[in-house]
């Protein structure tokens, strides 16, 4: 008889999480999910922009001035900012963050061109000095007020370390998903997979498609989660850091890939490259999934 699957839900990077797992009772599923959540709540405390006591403050805080020491984990998770910048021709850029400063999605007011262009200077992850010595890994941001943001692999970062924690535990079957963010460690325990839905851009609480998943991760951006709408033009989160305004062609872009960090960083970068994206999501050979700015779906010939 296949073990019972158990979810245990939680509220983590300003999203609502889940762990889902197949156990042989409640006690070892809290226990293996509890492991999940403690990875989660590590890395969110480490590197959040909203704590003074996280990595990315205190980068911000030296800005401008000496390298700021960094340990092991950091310098290895900022190699993926590094690959994504160079993969999208810089449209991805993990310095691009100071860009909330002009925009206010809760308020809803579009930005002038003069307060945009007063953060290009802050921009360019080019910029951004890496230095590995025998003492130590080192960053330095040049100018004062650059800041990094890990918005866009911070989460799936944690999507995929939490997953491991969740296996290391004990589990063999479940998924740790993180606002959607979704790293499955193995199929349901009757073999079969885990069928994911995928949300509808324009119609909460409908999914427009589901992907089955055994192992892998699945990750999606879009422009239905954090948005406004002025004078009839949506203007969502994702921010090209060349103009320093929303992207405005994919409502939503879903990619499968080995792990959440390839997933989530490939489909930001879809976001960005708006209508020349198929080409580039072909070229990973990955399964993605895509809804076009008239609702019409693409996908690649993996995905159903």
């Amino acid at each position: 008889m296949p073990e019972p699957c158990f979810s245990i839900e939680f509220d983590a990077m300003d999203s609502r999480c889940a762990v889902r797992v197949a156990a042989p009772d409640d006690v070892h599923a809290r226990a293996w999910a509890a492991r999940a959540i403690d990875e989660v709540r590590r890395i969110e405390a480490k590197y959040s922009r909203y704590r003074d006591d996280s990595v990315v403050a205190a980068v911000a805080r030296g800005a401008g001035g000496a390298p700021v020491a960094i340990d092991d984990e950091t310098r290895a998770l900022l190699g993926y900012p590094d690959a994504l910048w160079r993969d999208s021709g810089g449209r991805f850029d993990a310095t691009s963050g100071v860009l909330r400063r002009a925009w206010d999605f809760r308020r809803g007011v579009v930005p002038g061109a003069a307060a945009l262009e007063a953060l290009r200077p802050l921009i360019g992850w080019e910029r951004v000095e890496l230095q590995d010595a025998a003492g130590g890994a080192t960053v330095r941001l040049p100018r004062p007020g650059m800041e990094l943001d890990f918005g866009g692999f911070g989460k799936e970062y944690a999507a995929d370390r939490a997953a491991e924690a969740l296996r290391a535990a004990g589990a063999r079957h479940g998924f740790v998903d993180l606002g959607g963010d979704i790293r499955a460690i193995g199929p349901q325990p009757d073999g079969r997979p885990w069928s994911i839905g995928i949300a509808h851009p324009r119609e909460p609480g409908r999914p427009i498609a589901s992907i089955d998943v055994a192992e892998g991760a699945i990750c999606t951006s879009g422009d239905y989660e954090r948005y406004f709408e002025r004078d009839g033009v949506r203007y969502c989160h994702v921010l090209d850091p060349r103009s320093g305004m929303p992207v405005r062609h994919w409502r939503s872009v879903t990619l499968v890939a080995p792990v959440a960090v390839a997933a989530g960083g490939y489909t930001t970068i879809a976001m960005l490259l708006e209508a020349a994206a198929p080409a580039h999501l072909e070229a990973t050979g990955l399964a993605w999934l895509a809804i076009g700015p008239d609702g019409s779906v693409l996908s690649s010939c993996g995905m159903a």
